[in-house]
């Protein structure tokens, strides 16, 4: 997996592409941990247009990332969201927790 991430008008984005599975945990959290601290941003979103698949560890993953931001005041969106990982999502109930589109 690759990630980018991009700021603007206090909204970060992690754009992800490829596989989003435990063996990009260490990538994951080495992405978003700075956006934690970061005080000119107040709400992030995970852009998964670019993500072809997903495993329970990334939905673990994602509900760190919610558990984190949301311990500092900051919300968490999932946008792109398509095909079989909008099913993993939605069979998930990720929906419930998590802002979608």
């Amino acid at each position: 997996m690759q990630t980018a991430v991009s700021a603007e008008g206090g909204r970060a984005v992690i754009k992800l592409s490829g596989r989003f599975d435990f063996n990009t945990h260490r990538e994951f959290r080495s992405t978003y941990e700075p956006l934690i601290a970061d005080v000119g941003v107040q709400g992030v979103a995970v852009d998964f247009a670019g993500v072809d698949y997903l495993d329970s560890s990334a939905l673990g993953m994602l509900l760190m990332l919610r558990d984190k931001l949301n311990s500092v005041g900051k919300e968490v969106a999932l946008e792109n969201v398509k095909g079989s990982v909008k099913q993993v999502l939605d069979i998930a109930n990720f929906g419930k927790l998590f802002k979608i589109s």
